[in-house]
């Protein structure tokens, strides 16, 4: 499956809408395989967003064996809360597959 990697800028609604099964399948000609093209690139969708948060969050780690010393850093939280606000994995991944901007390699 090719990775697009702007979730950012993802139109994928931000709550669960009732999907028609029927457009699903018939894109593929089984729901099994539709469900599960869907899975995986929420997956892979799961993984780039969770790596992208780390690693901007790893600019703001402080190291201190100190437990009472915790720093309450304002752009840490702006970071933290765009990245709640996004999509699910779930819903971004099945807006691509109706919009047909996952390519799928078949091992046949």
């Amino acid at each position: 499956m090719e990775q697009n990697t702007d979730f950012k800028k993802s139109k994928a609604p931000a709550t669960t809408i009732t999907r028609d099964l029927n457009m699903l399948e018939g894109k593929t000609g089984n729901i099994y395989e539709a469900v599960m093209i869907c899975s995986k690139r929420s997956n892979q969708i799961a993984i780039d967003i969770k790596e992208e948060l780390n690693r901007k969050l790893e600019e703001f780690a402080n190291y201190t064996d100190n437990l009472e010393e915790v720093f309450e850093n304002r752009e840490q939280i702006e970071i933290s809360k765009f990245y709640e606000r996004l999509p699910k994995h779930t819903l971004i991944a099945v807006e691509e597959f109706e919009n047909d901007q996952i390519y799928v390699r078949k091992a046949e």
